[in-house]
């Protein structure tokens, strides 16, 4: 068995439950007596992501545009695809067909300023207190970077589980996430490149 593997309950039911780590913090959005899933076997080889093979298998590439709010040559800026329950939640990805690791240098050193662009236009709605940036990788083969608002005040929401909170609270009214995607959109055109909502 595989040296990352060997210690894992694979199979067992249930997986033992602790408490410890992360469903002991004060910010976990659950309480009460909760199981975890039985730990399936490793699937070998992985199925391929959307666009592992290049940008003629990519969801991404085939409509580039979908969902955009902002971009400029090299970068598009998307929502997640409806109302948010937390303040926002948009996608930074590269137009051209790339992951991470091979990412050219020339958009690698445009990367974290735009981030910090991103970001600073994110706090110009007021309100918020921190973004969450992160990448996770495994649903695409398109890189996208995903940056997450926390309002401001909810201390409940801080942290890694800020993402859950997104998924389990009320979401915006629909109008409201128009509007907010529109400032955000209009602040990030007026240093350069296009709005889209």
């Amino acid at each position: 068995m595989d040296r990352f593997l060997a210690h894992l309950p694979i199979g067992a039911e249930p997986v033992p439950f602790d408490g410890s780590g992360i469903p002991g913090w004060e910010i976990f959005p659950f309480e009460g007596d909760l199981r975890i899933k039985t730990l399936e076997p490793p699937v070998l080889p992985e199925p391929p992501r959307d666009g592992e093979h290049g940008p003629d298998t990519c969801r991404t590439c085939a409509d580039p545009m979908h969902g955009a709010i902002w971009s400029d040559e090299h970068w598009v800026l998307r929502h997640a695809g409806g109302p948010t329950a937390v303040p926002v939640v948009v996608l930074l990805w590269p137009r051209a067909h790339h992951d991470f690791a091979d990412l050219p240098a020339g958009l690698a050193a445009e990367l974290v300023p735009l981030q910090q662009r991103v970001e600073r236009a994110i706090h110009a709605l007021g309100g918020i207190a921190r973004v969450h940036i992160s990448k996770v990788g495994d649903g695409a083969g398109h890189m996208h970077w995903w940056f997450v608002a926390r309002p401001e005040g909810l201390m409940q929401l801080r942290g890694s589980c800020l993402v859950l909170w997104d998924d389990i609270l009320p979401r915006q009214p629909e109008e409201t996430w128009h509007a907010v995607l529109h400032e955000l959109a209009a602040t990030l055109a007026a240093d350069g490149g296009t709005a889209h909502a």
